[in-house]
C-alpha cells in the first residue's frame, strides 16, 4: 500500500490519500486468506516432525539409561579421590542410578546416585580404620546417616559381594567435607561399601 500526498480542494491544506484501490486490497486479503493456513499448516507439520523424533530420541535415551543402570561395572572408580584411602584394591563392583529423569525435555544435568562394594588389601583395610576413625555401625543413631546410606540399603545387583556376615563401621570423618559420599568399612573382610552422590 502507497500513500502520496495531494492538496484537498476545500481547504487548501496538504493531506495524505490512499493509492490502494479495490483490486490492489482483494489480492492482499487474496494473498493473507492462503498465506496464513498454509503457514499454520507448515507449524503444525514441523512441530509433528520435532516430536516424533523428539520420543524416539527419548526411546533411545530410555533404553541407554535402563542398560546403564542395570550394569555392574568393575572399571576402577574415577576420579580415585572421590574415594580416597582405598589404596591399590584388587576388585570394584559398581553401579549408577539417575535420580532424575535424564531423557526429559527439560534442559540441565541429572543428579547421580552410585554404590558400590571394594575388596581392598588387607593393609589398607586397617590403614583406612585408622585413618578415618572407623567405629562400629551398631552403635550409630540412625538419624546421624544421610538417607538411604545404610549397608541395609545395597542395591540387589550389589548385594552378593557383601560379605554374608558383615561387621560394618562408619566413619563421620571420612563424609565430612563431603556431604556426597558415605562409607562403610568392614575391616575382618576388608570390604567397603559406598554410596555417592553427584549433585
Amino acid at each position: 500500500m502507497s500513500t502520496r500526498c495531494s492538496r484537498v480542494p476545500s481547504s487548501g491544506r496538504w493531506a495524505a490519500t490512499s493509492t490502494v484501490g479495490p483490486v490492489n486490497l482483494r489480492k492482499l486479503l487474496l494473498v493473507a486468506v492462503w498465506t496464513i493456513p498454509a503457514l499454520a499448516v507448515l507449524s503444525v507439520g514441523a512441530g509433528f516432525l520435532l516430536l516424533r523424533g523428539d520420543a524416539a530420541d527419548r526411546r533411545t535415551c530410555q533404553v541407554a539409561v535402563d542398560a546403564a543402570q542395570s550394569t555392574v561395572r568393575t572399571d576402577r572408580w574415577d576420579p580415585p579421590d572421590e574415594l580416597p584411602g582405598l589404596g591399590a584394591y584388587p576388585e570394584i563392583h559398581w553401579q549408577g542410578r539417575p535420580l532424575g529423569n535424564p531423557c526429559s525435555l527439560l534442559p540441565g544435568p541429572t543428579d547421580w546416585a552410585y554404590q558400590g562394594v571394594v575388596r581392598l588389601r588387607p593393609e589398607d583395610a586397617q590403614a583406612l580404620a585408622e585413618q578415618y576413625d572407623f567405629v562400629p555401625y551398631a552403635t550409630l543413631d540412625p538419624d546421624e546417616l544421610p538417607d538411604s546410606a545404610a549397608p541395609t540399603d545395597v542395591w540387589p545387583a550389589l548385594a552378593p559381594y557383601l560379605p554374608t556376615q558383615p561387621v560394618w563401621r562408619y566413619s563421620a570423618s571420612y563424609t565430612a567435607g563431603n556431604q556426597t559420599r558415605v562409607a562403610f568399612l568392614d575391616v575382618e573382610h576388608q570390604t567397603v561399601f559406598f554410596v555417592r552422590w553427584n549433585s
